[in-house]
């Protein structure tokens, strides 16, 4: 089943900290087009902090205690694995711009696991662009994020791992190859996959009239890819946390929509796909 998720974002400085960050090594071995921007061994271990936090820690017990199957006392939420780079499709690579990656940097996430083996998903940014200061902006049900790096990782060695948000399809990318990574990218491009021209040229049409500063844009559709099916908020639990309504969806730029503040923590529902 799709599962639709709100973009939680934070201020424009935030995004800007995120967007300017070097690309990573391997941009070198393949020019056209390079590989996105990639966070530093010291930008991930200050989300990790982030994440491992002792009050992050009691707003996820809250969490996973919000529909009654755990108490809160009993929750003991635990973050496993590693933190991991999120990439959206770039507004730049659909507008078939020269040497574009095909996507950009949006933000880390890791994965908390409650006592009862449910996971959450934590998203996390620089604190008022502050490399050294990372926070958690939201939490969303299942580990979509660090699942889908992974099978990646295994799928094309060395590729880029991204999310087309319209579609709520995760692909992995390296060179001329773009492989699905859940049943949305097969419906897109097959389960054979597709290469990189045929991929923008599916994306220029679909996306093309709908980028940021479009008349589709203009007509209030946040980043041009219109805003999906927002999910529920979940009450926040911790002191000074507060829940926000549906905003509109972040679309293809992956920019700020949503202000929020360093203590703010967003939670939202997701239907989970087999996770």
């Amino acid at each position: 089943m799709t599962r639709h998720v709100t973009r939680a974002a934070v201020a424009a400085t935030a995004a800007t900290f995120l967007l300017g960050l070097a690309p990573s090594a391997g941009a070198a071995e393949n020019p056209a087009p390079p590989a996105p921007a990639a966070p530093s061994a010291e930008h991930r271990a200050a989300a990790h902090r982030a994440a491992a936090a002792p009050a992050t820690r009691a707003t996820l017990a809250r969490f996973f205690a919000r529909e009654g199957a755990v108490t809160t006392a009993a929750a003991d939420p635990r973050i496993s694995g590693a933190t991991v780079p999120v990439y959206t499709l770039a507004p730049d690579f659909v507008a078939g711009r020269e040497g574009a990656p095909v996507a950009k940097l949006e933000y880390l996430a890791g994965t908390a696991v409650s006592s009862d083996g449910r996971k959450a998903s934590l998203w996390m940014v620089p604190a008022n662009g502050r490399s050294r200061s990372w926070q958690v902006v939201n939490i969303a049900t299942g580990d979509d994020e660090t699942r889908y790096a992974a099978q990646g990782a295994r799928t094309l060695p060395g590729g880029t791992v991204f999310r087309e948000p319209q579609l709520d399809a995760w692909f992995v990318q390296r060179h001329a190859r773009v492989l699905p990574l859940d049943e949305d990218a097969v419906r897109a491009v097959g389960a054979a996959g597709t290469t990189l021209a045929a991929y923008q040229d599916r994306v220029r049409k679909a996306y093309g009239d709908k980028l940021p500063g479009s008349a589709y844009a203009k007509k209030g559709k946040a980043g041009g890819y219109g805003a999906a099916p927002a999910a529920a908020p979940v009450a926040a639990a911790s002191a000074g946390a507060t829940a926000s309504g549906p905003s509109p969806a972040v679309g293809v730029a992956g920019l700020a929509v949503l202000v929020l503040a360093s203590t703010v923590i967003v939670m939202r529902r997701r239907t989970a796909r087999g996770a």
